[in-house]
């Protein structure tokens, strides 16, 4: 119907409002699904959002066809980036997890740490539940192939990247940091070769240097590692290896000790793999 897709959620939803009459009896039972239940549809599945809609997953497509979108998923995107933007800052969780607490709102330096050692002791055994050992061993075949490997992660991810770096050179690999100083990702990305790999980290909101980067080394065949905390993101669909961890989340305060595992299982992985290829 629209020839040139809006932009903006705000533009969809204008465009949602002048089509509805046009629209027919399942389109708009998306159109009205879509602008009733926002947040669902930034982060949920094709399968589960045109099941509570009521509709069959094809017409989800359909929909995001008539407003000039190639697919679902770029319609999608819109509702991500709303997301984003309304995110509350560090200062204000800080906040509403003490409104939410109440009288708990004063819990001890120690109480809060109890809370943390808890919960990150759940995710911990999480990811020991759900990482396939196939997955781990196919990523670890993918490092020590490699004649390099390249590490990107910026903002939260960062911490995990360079991790990661920080251990593989202390086991004698070739390891590079895309940290993107003077705003270079695409300069650093440009010294991947097919001979490499590459270990992408990202967590929502997905950092565009990322996937700008994961896109630089899918084109050129570099194998890509992913570490991520979704299956839906953005970086899944081109990794030869993905990984989905799932971080404890304590008052709305978002760990990363389950990902720094995950990194030091797969370094040191890799030295034992390499040391008995020696012996």
């Amino acid at each position: 119907m629209l020839d040139k897709p809006p932009g903006s959620l705000s533009d969809l939803k204008t465009a949602i409002t002048e089509q509805h009459p046009k629209l027919s009896k399942r389109l708009r039972q998306v159109a009205e699904y879509l602008l009733e239940h926002p947040n669902e549809i930034a982060f949920g599945t094709v399968a589960v959002i045109s099941k509570n809609a009521g509709v069959h997953p094809s017409t989800l497509v359909r929909f995001a066809n008539a407003f000039g979108y190639s697919g679902f998923s770029e319609m999608q995107r819109l509702f991500q980036q709303q997301l984003i933007e309304e995110a509350p800052s560090y200062q204000e969780r800080v906040r509403i997890a003490r409104e939410e607490l109440g009288d708990e709102g004063d819990d001890t330096p120690v109480q809060l740490l109890g809370h943390f050692v808890d919960a990150n002791a759940r995710a911990l055994q999480h990811l020991a539940d759900i990482t396939p050992s196939e997955d781990l061993d196919r990523a670890i075949d993918i490092l020590a192939n490699a004649q390099s490997t390249h590490i990107v992660g910026v903002r939260r991810a960062f911490v995990v990247a360079s991790y990661i770096s920080y251990a593989l050179r202390h086991i004698d690999r070739k390891a590079y940091l895309i940290d993107g100083v003077g705003g270079m990702y695409r300069e650093q990305a440009g010294t991947l070769s097919h001979e490499d790999a590459l270990i992408a980290i990202s967590f929502h909101p997905y950092a565009a240097e990322t996937q700008d980067v994961a896109k630089a080394a899918v084109e050129k065949g570099v194998p890509l590692i992913v570490i991520t905390d979704s299956e839906i993101s953005p970086l899944a669909s081109e990794a030869s290896v993905c990984f989905v961890v799932k971080e404890a989340n304590v008052h709305s305060f978002r760990s990363l000790s389950s990902s720094l595992c995950l990194a030091q299982t797969l370094s040191i992985g890799l030295a034992y793999k390499l040391d008995k290829q020696q012996a």
